[in-house]
């Protein structure tokens, strides 16, 4: 199995859950409030479905007719470049939930189509950096897992963690300059240490054995930081140096502006 076969076996397993606990919802329960401001449970699947669909039109951009279509969304995004992706799933968001469940069901193998047969080597156009089709899985299971989340707190529940969140914390670690950087701050020229504990109880590693600046503690914890679905006092993060201290308060796995997190506990 390739490394993208990998991570979209994961993509999957992780929205098959996230399916299974939105599609026996009543319409009350598709319009419970989420942790996320101003989002309610069909508001978050619409995001999702919105952005796998995006994703597609963006992996089929080496054609001209898709190119046209890849460039409208672009366009449509630069008219409004901080409130394009949010209204887009405010809007969606009121459609019937059985249409947004059958775009979903739609969406989600169409990208798992779409990224397997995008020509290796290439990478794909994006809002930000252009992506590689593994890059874009990951990305895809990253938003999923962390909205995921959100939708489990408005519903009262949260389900078993797996080692599947490596792929978050992989994003989370590769992306610290990109959070220095939106935050208006310069990112220090050396490489952190980051030792994080797996669900499974293994260890996982980036950077030099002997990095003056290092994070340790739980992989979920770390995982939920950078996606700022938790506040930076209530994990188990130890950080040793100021420069990685930092970091854990302006950690952002995402794209765009520099989010608010969430208050303390």
């Amino acid at each position: 199995m390739s490394v993208l076969d990998d991570v979209l076996a994961d993509l999957a397993a992780e929205g098959d859950r996230l399916r299974a606990a939105v599609a026996g919802l009543d319409a009350d329960g598709w319009r419970t409030l989420t942790p996320a401001e101003g989002w309610d449970v069909a508001t978050t699947i619409a995001h999702l479905l919105w952005t796998d669909e995006v994703a597609v039109l963006a992996a089929g951009s080496l054609t001209d007719e898709g190119k046209q279509a890849w460039d409208a969304v672009v366009l449509l995004a630069i008219e409004d470049p901080t409130g394009f992706v949010d209204k887009e799933a405010l809007r969606i968001g009121e459609l019937p939930a059985d249409e947004l469940l059958a775009r979903w069901d739609a969406a989600r193998p169409a990208l798992v189509e779409a990224l397997k047969a995008y020509p290796e080597g290439l990478k794909m156009p994006w809002f930000g950096p252009p992506m590689s089709p593994t890059s874009m899985a990951t990305a895809r299971f990253m938003e999923t897992w962390a909205h995921s989340l959100d939708v489990y707190d408005a519903l009262g529940t949260r389900p078993e963690v797996t080692d599947r969140i490596r792929h978050v914390a992989h994003i989370g670690v590769r992306t610290r300059n990109f959070s220095y950087a939106n935050n208006g701050l310069e990112a220090p020229g050396e490489e952190f240490r980051v030792e994080l504990t797996a669900p499974s109880g293994a260890t996982w590693t980036w950077g030099p054995k002997d990095a003056p600046q290092k994070v340790t503690g739980s992989a979920y914890d770390f995982c939920q930081l950078v996606t700022q679905r938790v506040h930076r006092d209530d994990t188990d993060l130890v950080a040793v140096g100021d420069d990685a201290e930092k970091w854990l308060t302006i950690a952002q796995a995402f794209a765009g502006p520099a989010g608010g997190g969430r208050d303390p506990r």
